[in-house]
C-alpha cells in the first residue's frame, strides 16, 4: 500500500492556548467532510499536582532571588489537510508553491477559528487568538498520517517568524508595525502616568479590526457601530482642529455604519423591506478611516 502523506503548517506558542492537548476535526456548517485538522500539544509544562499541590500554591513558598526566568509551557499547534498525497514529487511541488503571506496567514485563521470556538464554549474571555508574528517557530512540511497526528513529520522547513519568503516580507494580522506617527512610546506614557485615558471608541475600534481580520464580518460590523458611537462624540469633545475634516468624514460614514449594523442583526430596514447580508467592502472602508483619524489625533502628540 502506497504511503499517504499530509501536508501541515505547524506553530509554537510561549504560552497555553487553551483547548486541551489533542486532535480536533474542523467542519463547515452542515457538512461531514472535514476541512481541517488540528493537532495541539503542550511541550515542557510542569505537571500541575493534586490538592495537595494546590494548597500550597495558595498559602505560597519561600523563593530565593534569581535572575533566570520562570519556564514556560510551549503550545505546538499543527494545522493539517485532511486530503492526503500519494506521492513525495506532489509535497516538493506544494513546497515549492508555498506562499508564507498566504498560506501560513490561512493557517493561523483555522487554528484562530478552534481557538475563537474554545472560547464561546468554556464561556472564557481571557482565551485568544494569535497571529503569526507571534510565534517562536513557523514550520511547514508533509508527513505520515501517525506522524503529523503527533505532531511530527517526515520533511519539514522552518520560516523567518518575520514572514520574509524570497526577500519580501509576509504581512500577518497582529504583526503590523506600528507607524512612527502614532507616537506609542509618548502615548504610553501619558497613559501609565495619568495625564490621558483611553478612548472607549479605541478599544472598540480594535475589537472591530480584531473581528473583521478573523473573517467575522458579522461580528465585525456590529462592534464598529458601537466604535462609530463613541468616537463622534468624543472626538468632538476634543475640540482638535486639526481633526474637523476626519470627523466630517466619519459622520458622513455613520448611516452606512449603521446599515451594516442592522445588516449584521438582520433587522428590517428603514423601508420596511428586509436588511442585506453586511458588505465587507462597506465595512472595511468605514474601519479603516476610523483608525486613520485615531492615527491623526496621536499624530502630533496629545494635548
Amino acid at each position: 500500500m502506497p504511503v499517504r502523506l499530509f501536508l501541515f503548517v505547524q506553530f509554537e506558542f510561549p504560552w497555553e492556548l487553551g483547548p486541551p492537548d489533542g486532535r480536533y476535526v474542523l467542519r463547515a456548517p452542515g457538512s461531514d467532510e472535514p476541512q481541517h485538522v488540528i493537532v495541539l500539544a503542550t511541550l515542557g509544562a510542569a505537571r500541575r499536582s493534586g490538592s495537595a499541590g494546590r494548597a500550597r500554591r495558595r498559602r505560597g513558598v519561600p523563593v530565593e532571588p534569581t535572575t533566570q526566568p520562570s519556564a514556560v509551557p510551549v503550545a505546538r499547534a499543527t494545522v493539517v489537510d485532511p486530503v492526503s498525497l500519494s506521492a513525495e514529487q506532489q509535497a516538493r511541488a506544494w513546497l515549492s508553491d508555498f506562499d508564507s503571506e498566504r498560506d501560513v496567514g490561512a493557517a493561523a485563521a483555522v487554528l484562530n477559528r478552534v481557538l475563537y470556538l474554545h472560547r464561546i464554549a468554556c464561556a472564557d474571555p481571557y482565551v485568544h487568538e494569535v497571529s503569526p508574528a507571534q510565534a517562536l517557530s513557523i514550520r511547514v512540511g508533509w508527513g505520515e498520517g501517525v506522524q503529523v497526528a503527533e505532531g511530527q513529520w517526515l520533511h519539514a522547513r522552518e520560516l523567518p517568524v518575520t514572514g520574509e519568503v524570497s526577500g519580501r516580507p509576509g504581512r500577518w494580522p497582529g504583526g503590523r508595525r506600528y507607524s512612527a506617527a502614532l507616537r506609542t512610546g509618548e502615548r504610553l506614557a501619558q497613559l501609565l502616568g495619568g495625564h490621558a485615558e483611553p478612548l472607549a471608541c479605541e478599544e472598540l475600534t480594535l475589537r472591530a479590526r480584531l473581528d473583521l481580520d478573523q473573517g467575522r464580518l458579522q461580528h465585525a460590523a456590529i462592534q464598529l457601530a458601537a466604535a462609530f458611537a463613541s468616537a463622534l462624540p468624543e472626538l468632538r469633545a476634543e475640540e482638535n482642529p486639526d481633526l474637523s475634516v476626519r470627523i466630517a468624514e466619519l459622520e458622513e460614514l455613520s448611516a452606512g455604519v449603521l446599515a451594516q449594523q442592522r445588516a449584521a442583526r438582520d433587522e428590517q430596514a428603514p423601508d420596511g423591506a428586509q436588511a442585506q447580508a453586511p458588505s465587507e467592502e462597506v465595512v472595511r472602508h468605514a474601519l479603516e478611516r476610523l483608525e486613520a483619524a485615531l492615527r491623526a489625533r496621536t499624530a502630533g502628540g496629545l494635548r
